[in-house]
């Protein structure tokens, strides 16, 4: 390991030098409290930011009990980071000056969850930070001046802020920590409870708006209808009331605009915990919940969807269904079988992005056209077996048909942002409905072979693309985070070229790969240089999807 002393005589041996020169920075150096590596430099001023290192000697700055679970890890790691944004801007508030990237100093970005991220790392011996350092330069002349006062002025009052024992850290710390037994408890209590999500009275569910993730002033909080409102005892916060949605079928109705789509999208995003003040951080979800939705377009591979289509005039076997444009039926029927093979108990379906046939059919219509010319068996016939027979749980927005309120448990009207118990009427008004039984499909049955990948890129949130072959992602609505996009590059990559031998299918190595996520965290996937940008965790629900949306697979 090198001293700060030969990294500043290595900085003044390269100035002015071509951009290049940097290359002979990389490595580690000691710098008192903490050790400083630079892992990877950028070609030139105007690529990826370089990869730089923080390893701060954890002797008092975070407990050990904090860090002895893995919810209260991730929520530690989540607090540091934001902290550590915190004072990156603090410190590096400056106008940047030189070509490209220069004097870019940043970290990977949070949003209103809390998740597992590559950017941030503790340990019982230490606290690792991951930077991004843009390199200056002026042209593609090394200008040395510039990194030094970023290295040796800029990052040690950043590390110290951020990092050295201190009664702001330590409260920012427990806030953090407390907060995540809190949630923790309330997911412990889904199970024991018979619910698949809970909504604590006094939550904000409205966004700021639609491109903000932010809580909305002045909206109107959340109350439970007191027939299906739960007591939860939480280790810190005490007595907290929400509404428990129980397992079975549970339809969402109401007017445009009322509040319907609003609970429902809270519910996708309560699998992950949030940071306090969000609004939502005591909005929990089952953590296998998957977002259902029509998906014009997409590609199926070998998926057995004659769950749901059957004897199509074409001949078609949808035991083993293939398309490289799907319809919004027969996207929805496999996103469908996407879910149940990812092992997800709870399905969320908002009928205004689903296809129509796919989810219903009146009893008018079938009097005109008989079930055995029509090769859609609809999803209303499927949900309450999906349930009994296979319990698999499903929280449906409806504002169209009254045709779902006969398979409902519960029904919930949503008015002005106001929840209210209507299930009692809603039974009254309902009219019996055919229904079928439902067996666990196998989903897709193709075996996926190895496959040399050389770049894994991302293009903002929705799509990544592996050498060529683009995936896109902008339908799978519970990813939050471009991250956690990131992350599935570094995954597919992985998977293709390390798991994948010709004999498992895409389920089989979605479900090895998380696996190891789940026992090495995502930094096991990611590579060194991250060159798709910072990682954070994903679900097994995503990954499988991603894989199913691979043209090449």
């Amino acid at each position: 390991m090198k001293t700060q002393k030969e990294l500043r005589e290595q900085l003044r041996q390269i100035d002015h030098k071509g951009y290049k020169a940097y290359k002979v920075l990389e490595g580690e150096y000691e710098f008192g409290t903490y050790r400083l590596c630079i892992d990877h430099v950028q070609g030139d001023p105007f690529a990826t930011p370089s990869r730089v290192r923080i390893l701060y000697y954890n002797k008092e700055s975070v407990p050990a009990e904090y860090i002895g679970g893995k919810y209260r890890k991730t929520a530690v790691e989540d607090a540091l980071l934001r902290r550590l944004h915190r004072n990156l801007r603090i410190c590096g508030d400056k106008e940047r000056k030189g070509s490209g990237k220069s004097g870019l100093v940043t970290a990977c970005k949070t949003g209103q969850e809390i998740l597992e991220r590559t950017a941030m790392r503790v340990t019982k011996e230490y606290i690792e930070a991951r930077i991004e350092v843009g390199f200056p330069a002026f042209g593609r002349t090394i200008a040395a001046g510039a990194l030094a006062d970023i290295l040796f002025d800029l990052l040690p009052e950043v590390v110290k802020r951020t990092f050295d024992p201190q009664r702001s850290l330590a409260k920012e710390l427990e806030d953090a920590v407390f907060l995540a037994d809190d949630q923790q408890y309330i997911r412990n209590q889904l199970k024991e409870q018979g619910l698949v999500a809970f909504v604590a009275d006094g939550s904000v569910l409205p966004r700021e708006s639609g491109v903000s993730q932010k809580p909305m002033k002045s909206a109107v909080v959340f109350q439970s209808p007191a027939s299906l409102a739960v007591d939860m005892d939480l280790p810190h916060r005490g007595k907290v009331r929400g509404m428990g949605i129980r397992r079975g079928i549970t339809v969402v109705v109401g007017g445009g605009f009322h509040g319907k789509s609003t609970l429902l999208k809270s519910l996708e995003r309560g699998v992950y915990n949030h940071i306090a003040g969000d609004g939502r951080e005591l909005v929990i979800t089952e953590e296998s919940a998957y977002k259902l939705r029509a998906e014009e377009g997409r590609c199926i591979h070998q998926t057995d969807i004659s769950m749901f289509i059957s004897n199509l005039p074409t001949k078609a076997d949808t035991t083993s269904f293939s398309t490289e444009n799907a319809s919004g039926s027969t996207s929805q029927a496999a996103n469908t079988m996407e879910a149940l093979a990812s092992g997800s108990s709870l399905l969320l379906i908002d009928e205004d992005t689903s296809a129509t046939n796919f989810m219903i059919r009146d009893e008018r219509m079938a009097k005109l056209v008989s079930d055995e010319k029509e090769p859609i068996t609809p999803f209303i016939r499927k949900v309450r077996s999906l349930y009994e027979d296979l319990g698999i749980s499903t929280v449906l927005v409806a504002g169209s048909s009254g045709d779902f309120l006969a398979v409902a448990d519960t029904v919930l009207q949503m008015d002005c942002y106001v929840a209210k118990d209507v299930t009692g009427r809603a039974k009254e008004l309902a009219s019996p409905l055919i229904e079928e039984k439902t067996k666990r499909n196998l989903w897709i049955k193709k075996p996926v072979s190895k496959k040399r990948v050389e770049k894994a890129k991302v293009h903002g949130w929705d799509t990544i693309s592996l050498d060529k072959m683009e995936i896109d992602l902008r339908y799978m609505e519970q990813i939050v985070d471009e991250s956690q996009t990131a992350a599935l590059a570094y995954i597919m990559q992985y998977v293709l070229e390390r798991l994948a031998d010709g004999k498992k299918s895409a389920v089989d190595l979605a479900e090895e790969v998380s696996r190891k996520l789940e026992k090495e965290g995502i930094l096991s996937v990611t590579p060194k240089n991250y060159g798709a940008g910072p990682a954070s965790m994903v679900r097994r629900q995503e990954i499988l999807s991603c894989l199913g949306r691979y043209r090449l697979l």
